[in-house]
């Protein structure tokens, strides 16, 4: 059931429990006479804890008692699966550094969310109660544990056949992005599986789960080895401050966990280290970026512009698969203070771009654009900025 539809079930429940509480309708079962509920204090012989697992919430209102006893249940699953990240640590970091889109990306958060929601289908609002006295509402939110957990194993057991599928997928590949993209989306399965089996311990009393014939840590390390041993990337670049700008962006690749390599794009090392055969290289990040002062009337600072334009092209098709282009202005009290701060601004900008834009097209998360953004460096100084050549062979 689709997550909007059981919000939408919920607050209409919590809307009925209300009314029916305003009218004077008997709920629940309370203590002694005219005493407040059992299950206040966490004891119900209506709801024990061997077959249900229940929050309460105290609120002016019963609706937002209500809410509030659905969050003290799902307070508990987010603390589990919160709990058990460490043992995903190593892919959630990478998945952060690829920068790829945020709603293809996996963070902790979203996998919290994706299996709370899941797990919050199954709780319901058993009693509420109102305290005269104080004017205080309160609600009890439950599950039935056999029948949540019948339904987390239903949804592990499926995660679990779409971690063999895009393994196996991964196996037969012969394009070696296509066995890494196969890879990534195996380990998000399991990420998503651990998190449910994480849920899963927390309803059930023995609190054990259903064991895993993987583990994220290791497919994620696959993963690591696999880039680094067959994904190879060349920067080159051109322009005023070429080597600095080069050394900062390989720098800033290699720190993504991107395999950058320091040989020119088309080369391979020899025994000696010298540069020796052509050999193909996958990816080639290529670039030109400028500085040059900017005529800006202000008696208290000097300004240095910027620019930068780079294309990722695959070296065994020649496609461009992705680019950057960025430029900006930079102030300072002198113009060498300037020329400093543009630079450092300008390789800090164009490496998070480039490490994104690769990490995007090697995992398969960034879909090909139709065409280049325009080019942010005019091609004189004085011009407009050009746009470059659609997608295709350089």
């Amino acid at each position: 059931m689709p997550v909007p539809m059981v919000r939408l079930q919920r607050r209409l429940l919590l809307v009925i429990m209300a009314a029916l509480l305003a009218a004077g309708l008997p709920s629940g079962c309370a203590g002694s006479r005219g005493g407040s509920p059992a299950w206040i204090e966490g004891v119900s012989r209506d709801y024990p804890s061997d077959q249900y697992l229940t929050g309460v919430g105290q609120a002016e209102s019963q609706p937002a008692a209500a809410e509030r006893a659905y969050a003290a249940v799902a307070r508990i699953f987010k603390a589990e699966v919160s709990a058990q990240s460490r043992d995903w640590e190593s892919f959630l970091l990478l998945e952060k550094r690829s920068g790829a889109q945020t709603e293809r990306r996996l963070t902790l958060d979203q996998v919290t969310k994706v299996s709370t929601d899941k797990v919050l289908e199954n709780v319901r609002i058993l009693d509420g109660w109102f305290d005269q006295k104080s004017g205080r509402h309160y609600a009890l939110a439950g599950m039935n544990r056999t029948q949540a957990g019948v339904a987390l194993q239903e949804r592990i057991a499926e995660l679990d056949g779409m971690v063999e599928a895009e393994l196996k997928e991964s196996g037969q590949a012969q394009d070696k992005l296509a066995r890494l993209r196969n890879i990534r989306r195996a380990v998000k399965s399991l990420v998503l599986r651990e998190a449910y089996n994480a849920d899963l311990r927390v309803i059930r009393q023995s609190g054990r789960g259903v064991e895993a014939v993987y583990r994220v840590a290791d497919l994620t390390a696959e993963m690591e080895r696999f880039v680094t041993a067959n994904v190879t990337i060349s920067v080159e670049v051109t322009g005023e401050q070429a080597e600095p700008v080069r050394r900062a962006v390989t720098e800033g690749l290699i720190r993504e966990g991107l395999p950058v390599s320091s040989r020119r794009a088309g080369t391979t090392a020899g025994p000696d280290g010298a540069e020796s055969a052509p050999k193909p290289v996958e990816l080639l990040v290529k670039g030109t970026a400028r500085l040059w002062k900017a005529n800006v009337p202000d008696p208290q600072f000097r300004y240095i512009r910027w620019c930068s334009d780079f294309v990722i092209v695959e070296t065994g098709t020649q496609l461009v698969v992705g680019a950057v282009s960025r430029s900006g202005r930079e102030g300072h009290l002198t113009e060498g203070e300037a020329q400093a701060k543009a630079i450092r601004v300008m390789q800090q900008e164009v490496t998070s771009e480039l490490a994104k834009s690769l990490a995007g097209y090697v995992y398969g998360d960034m879909d090909q654009p139709d065409a280049i953004l325009p080019a942010a460096c005019p091609r004189e100084e004085g011009a407009a900025p050009a746009s470059l050549s659609p997608i295709g062979p350089l």
